[in-house]
């Protein structure tokens, strides 16, 4: 009989994450995936023949050759430099097995047109975005902001963190509705107007009467709710982009399937088992409690579960759905400076949306095309039936384009915290393009399987090519 502490299905980003924090604490821990493959939902697509068959596309053409030159990421996301994934990573010391880039730019979508994204008093001072006393007062926020201490009381300048709304912030430092649109979405990161999640027993949360959900949580407008989570999201971009100049954002080489690679060598460090290509049975349970994974005839014993919804259809409800758009470009991106990577958000006000739409772009430079070639992606949460005409005016700024890769996936979240099953069941990828909520996810679950908060010290240097700083 085998017995492991910890059993996790599947081996996307997430699932690796918590393998490698329980490989760490010294539990035993068995890594089982039904796919031939690396990385669930978010694996890197190699060759770029294999992407076409995926999607059942004819293809690819004779002008796009050297398949084997091709890693294409389903759910492509950036890292912020200085964010919670990044510190993850450097904590389990995954990155020894990674190669990390600069992505070359970040910018946002404003009346028409696409701007490099403001988050420094020289960008401030130089960018079409504003006017000179948009400017101005954006530089006093801007400054505000990055002087900001919660220890000290002199740096808060009559701002209480913790009652202070972010709506009242903005408003002291006088911003117009464009500047507060782009520094909440392209520089603090919210999604849409509702982009905090609150639990509605958090005594912060000024709850709307008769609007309980069955999960216990609500999506509150940033801007109604104390500004320190907006501070320090702010701060956090504008540390990231100190780092490197160039943008806060960093990404693999190679694509996101190099981190599923990482953490099997690491867990195998570990005493910890990969197992690729390996259907998964039945999962045996005991008065309510997970006992047991039944795999290719072999019945593997475990006090816990880890695993991406797909493994457990009836412990996940769906929350929504996410239409991505992968793209084949032979071309930079318009107006970013022909740069072979960025990011490109369109803010949900741009096209009287809800949420955000989002538009990543790597390349070559990445190791992830032939020379000259691009990959963009755009993404965004679903809201109306249908989901390529919301889309439209992203896939406008990247045309020509060669080739489009369409899918709509529904979002899922677990029906229930997973402590009395034993049972940790992660959510479905949103539609940004970055790490915030997969981090969110990440803490949340380490929180319910150990009982403890995931800490760690500050990150050392990420291992990247130092002639893009």
């Amino acid at each position: 009989m085998q017995e492991y502490d910890v059993i996790v299905l599947g081996t996307g980003i997430k699932e690796c994450v918590l393998s490698g924090l329980m490989s760490l604490s010294g539990k035993k821990v068995l890594h089982i995936d039904k796919n031939s493959y690396h990385g669930g939902e978010s694996a890197s697509i190699s060759p770029l023949e294999e992407l076409y068959r995926r999607f059942k596309v004819p293809g690819p053409p004779k002008s796009i050759r050297r398949g084997k030159e091709w890693n294409v990421d389903l759910v492509p996301k950036f890292f912020l430099a200085t964010g919670q994934l990044v510190k993850i990573l450097v904590h389990t010391e995954v990155t020894r097995y990674l190669d990390f880039k600069v992505v070359e730019g970040s910018y946002v979508f404003k009346a028409g047109k696409v701007h490099k994204v403001p988050a420094t008093e020289e960008d401030a001072q130089s960018s079409d975005l504003m006017g000179m006393f948009d400017k101005r007062r954006f530089k006093k926020m801007l400054h505000f902001v990055l002087n900001f201490d919660t220890r000290n009381p002199r740096t808060h300048q009559d701002v209480d963190p913790e009652k202070t709304t972010t709506r009242e912030l903005f408003s002291r430092f006088d911003l117009g509705q464009d500047v507060i649109e782009v520094t909440g979405h392209a520089i603090a990161l919210h999604s849409s107007e509702r982009s905090v999640k609150m639990r509605v027993s958090d005594p912060r949360c000024f709850r709307c009467p008769g609007q309980m959900p069955p999960c216990g949580f609500l999506l509150c407008s940033y801007l109604d709710q104390p500004c320190l989570e907006t501070i320090n999201r702010i701060r956090r971009y504008c540390e990231s982009l100190s780092r490197h100049n160039s943008s806060p954002y960093l990404y693999p080489l190679y694509g996101l399937g190099e981190l599923p690679q990482g953490y099997a060598r690491l867990s195998a460090e570990y005493g910890g088992t990969f197992l690729l290509n390996k259907p998964v049975d039945e999962i045996v349970m005991d008065n309510g409690k997970v006992k047991a994974v039944k795999s290719d005839g072999k019945v593997f014993h475990c006090k816990q579960l880890i695993c991406d919804p797909s493994y457990v259809p009836n412990r996940v409800r769906k929350m929504g759905r996410v239409v991505r758009v992968i793209c084949l470009l032979n071309h930079p991106v318009k107006n970013t400076h022909e740069a072979s990577s960025c990011q490109i958000i369109i803010p949900q006000a741009e096209l009287n949306r809800k949420s955000d739409v989002y538009i990543c772009v790597v390349s070559y430079s990445h190791s992830l095309a032939s020379d000259g070639m691009y990959i963009a992606t755009v993404s965004t949460t679903v809201e109306t039936n249908n989901p390529e005409k919301e889309v439209e005016p992203a896939l406008e700024l990247l045309e020509p384009i060669m080739q489009k890769f369409v899918s709509v996936t529904n979002v899922l979240v677990p029906n229930e915290d997973g402590r009395k099953s034993q049972i940790f069941v992660s959510r479905s990828y949103d539609a940004t393009n970055h790490f915030d909520s997969e981090c969110e996810d990440i803490k949340d679950m380490y929180r319910r399987i150990t009982g403890a908060e995931l800490c760690f010290g500050k990150p050392r240097n990420l291992s990247h090519n130092s002639d893009d700083d």
